[in-house]
């Protein structure tokens, strides 16, 4: 197990889970498991994702792990959901994603369905950590918050050198990304795919931003070659972190980091948020100029 510090304000609000429901530790995934109660453990699952909402499709949860006050990558596990107001929940497999991450802060990701609204029993299931069954509890909103993929993408301008829309410094990677020279504006739309990454590496909340920032970059390269025009976002407008950039803002983003492509339309085709490994970006990618 491979473990990393956990901040602070990462940790409080992720770590914020409650002993309300337990699952069956190996159980088949797809089962139903009754949900029985838990002990409480040092072990805490740190919810990425930041606008679940209620609807019959299926949506990314990401969710990492904190042992203590630390990051902590455990092996393959399972997470257990239970909609308000019940005590039986649907157990299934999640992946474990690392590629891109920084050591021991790997990601667990399943596609899940959450049709109604309210706060949800969860359960993780951690068999490498002595057969640890984790309560915590997740917050599903009436409607999403950000826009969600078949929704035309917001045309709102976003900073470069030329028109810094009075965010102050556009790019708070060291050394500053290459992707601030053409305004988000300018590329949604216009007859070619687009991505957009909206993450600002020195403020991040979550720790997550400036690692999948660099994973985008050291990817970029034949994806810019097939036609892919991307633009990396801040998400303050200073480095005191108080106000959002106008661009982040248009698009009523409830967090950070988040990664949109786009196609060529115009019109969002997927979205990832909270954290995000290579892999699941290349693969985002690759869907976008199949």
């Amino acid at each position: 197990m491979d473990s990393a510090p956990v901040s602070r304000r990462a940790f409080l609000a992720g770590g914020a889970g409650i002993a309300l429901a337990a699952a069956t530790a190996g159980a088949t995934a797809g089962s139903a498991a009754a949900l029985l109660p838990a002990k409480n453990t040092a072990i805490s699952p740190l919810v990425l994702s930041s606008d679940l909402h209620a609807s019959a499709d299926p949506q990314r949860f990401v969710f990492a792990i904190a042992r203590g006050s630390r990051y902590a990558s455990f092996g393959p596990a399972q997470v257990a959901f239970a909609a308000p107001g019940t005590n039986e929940g649907t157990i299934l497999d999640t992946s474990l994603y690392k590629e891109g991450l920084p050591k021991g802060r790997g990601i667990y990701v399943v596609e899940a369905t959450f049709p109604t609204a309210g706060f949800w029993k969860a359960q993780a299931l951690l068999p490498d950590a002595q057969g640890k069954r984790v309560p915590f509890a997740v917050t599903v909103k009436p409607s999403a918050e950000a826009p969600l993929p078949g929704a035309p993408a917001p045309r709102a301008a976003s900073p470069t050198a030329a028109v810094p829309l009075g965010v102050n410094p556009i790019c708070t990677r060291t050394p500053a990304c290459p992707l601030h020279d053409v305004s988000l504006s300018e590329v949604i739309g216009n007859g070619k795919p687009a991505a957009v990454m909206f993450a600002t590496p020195a403020l991040c909340t979550s720790q997550y931003c400036g690692p999948v920032l660099d994973e985008l970059l050291d990817m970029m390269g034949p994806y810019r070659d097939r036609g892919v025009q991307m633009v990396h976002v801040e998400i303050w407008d200073s480095t005191k972190g108080a106000t959002p950039s106008p661009t982040v803002t248009a698009w009523n983003l409830p967090s950070e980091p988040w990664l949109f492509t786009i196609g060529a339309d115009g019109v969002i085709r997927e979205r990832l948020d909270g954290a995000m490994a290579t892999n699941e970006i290349q693969a985002a990618l690759d869907r976008l100029v199949a």
